[in-house]
């Protein structure tokens, strides 16, 4: 151990603490509600996990475990010990029964993944491994383990099966672009994904600080001596409000070919949930069972799903956003004066000289509306 408190990998010597442990606890709790949404419909189909022990043999996954098995090392007791005891301890927190294989693989390129149709396995490259203190790996490798539990190594699967479809078919222009379209939705999933597991490794890790330092250096390289995590969120917080309209067409340009949320994004859209009173919620222990996920509601997931984009357009500080939610408001205004006018001509009277009955709680379901009306998971890091 070095004097500045670091040994001679760079791993910051942090002292243990008790950390909450979540028995029994649903992927459900963390994951981001368009995520949710998906996996909940994608588990109620009839039969989807065959199709998809189906397409294994379609896609490298025996190749890729045997290649990581043959040309990396696998953590264990034996060898990257403190690797190992971190993900023993994230299992251990969030419950999940069987541990998955880890794999340390050479490659400078920070970068960290869950794969695997049957059995997942999470690989992190030596890159990463050099670059973040213990804290910070922590999160990561709760990240991964969150993607075990959701299922993202199944149901991400998806999306690499068609990009490599629409690769063979894209000589064929109408058949390209319908399953572009599909490729297109599924990556918007992915991004969300990922926010989800940002979250899984924040309960992980339960230290916030080292989730953005995390983030922070995955932007800028090991030199957090030059970097600021307060500085680093009010850049997410330029990006999102700066510019004009074109900027914002720019930013949805720059996301769609994307299967990761830029990492300013990811830093304050977890910023932001270690905030809300759903994650003080799941602290106190308030959280879905796994034990109760074979009674979720589709249509409850739909909607909460709908509910939260509705919600982003109109907290968002982005000009194109504000500018669809003005006009989502000045519709929901148009529409209570069409109904007040109606009501007055029904009642025999002038709308501007007798207010019809009802006045105000028509005004009060038309913001309403307007509210929950839906308006509208290359990859940086760990995926």
């Amino acid at each position: 151990m070095s004097d500045d408190g670091h040994d001679q990998n760079g791993h910051e010597n942090v002292p243990s603490r008790q950390r909450r442990r979540f028995e029994g606890i649903s992927s459900r709790a963390y994951e981001h509600p368009a995520d949710r949404s998906a996996l909940v419909a994608l588990r109620k189909l009839s039969g989807f996990d065959t199709v998809f022990k189906a397409l294994s043999a379609l896609l490298p996954e025996r190749s890729l475990r045997l290649l990581f098995l043959s040309d990396s090392v696998r953590v264990s007791d034996a060898q990257f010990t403190h690797l190992n005891d971190m993900l023993r301890d994230a299992c251990y927190i969030l419950d999940l029964e069987k541990v998955p294989p880890m794999y340390v693989t050479q490659d400078p390129q920070p970068n960290a993944m869950c794969i695997g149709l049957d059995e997942p396995i999470i690989v992190v490259t030596t890159g990463l491994v050099e670059l973040l203190d213990e804290e910070e790996m922590r999160a990561v490798v709760g990240h991964e383990v969150g993607h075990a539990l959701s299922g993202h190594a199944v149901y991400r699967t998806i999306l690499l099966f068609l990009t490599n479809l629409a690769l063979r078919v894209a000589w064929i222009p109408l058949g390209n672009i319908a399953i572009m379209a599909i490729v297109t939705a599924l990556r918007e999933w992915f991004r969300k994904s990922e926010l989800s597991a940002d979250r899984a490794g924040l309960l992980v890790g339960q230290d916030l600080r080292a989730s953005m330092r995390g983030l922070m250096k995955l932007a800028g390289g090991n030199h957090l001596h030059e970097m600021n995590v307060d500085a680093f969120l009010a850049q997410a917080e330029e990006y999102e409000a700066g510019g004009d309209l074109r900027d914002s067409v720019l930013k949805i340009l720059n996301t769609l070919p994307r299967t990761h949320p830029f990492t300013t994004v990811r830093a304050g859209e977890l910023k932001k949930w270690a905030e809300s009173r759903d994650y003080q919620r799941l602290m106190d222990g308030h959280y879905p069972r796994r034990s109760e996920d074979k009674d979720t509601s589709v249509s409850d997931s739909f909607r909460q799903s709908a509910a939260s984009y509705a919600s982003d357009v109109k907290n968002s500080k982005d000009p194109l956003m504000k500018l669809v939610s003005d006009i989502a408001g000045g519709a929901g205004d148009l529409g209570g004066r069409v109904r007040r006018g109606f009501g007055g001509f029904a009642t025999g009277g002038s709308p501007k000289d007798t207010p019809p009955q009802g006045t105000t709680g028509t005004d009060t379901a038309t913001e309403t509306d307007a509210t929950d009306a839906p308006d509208d998971e290359s990859p940086n890091g760990n995926g």
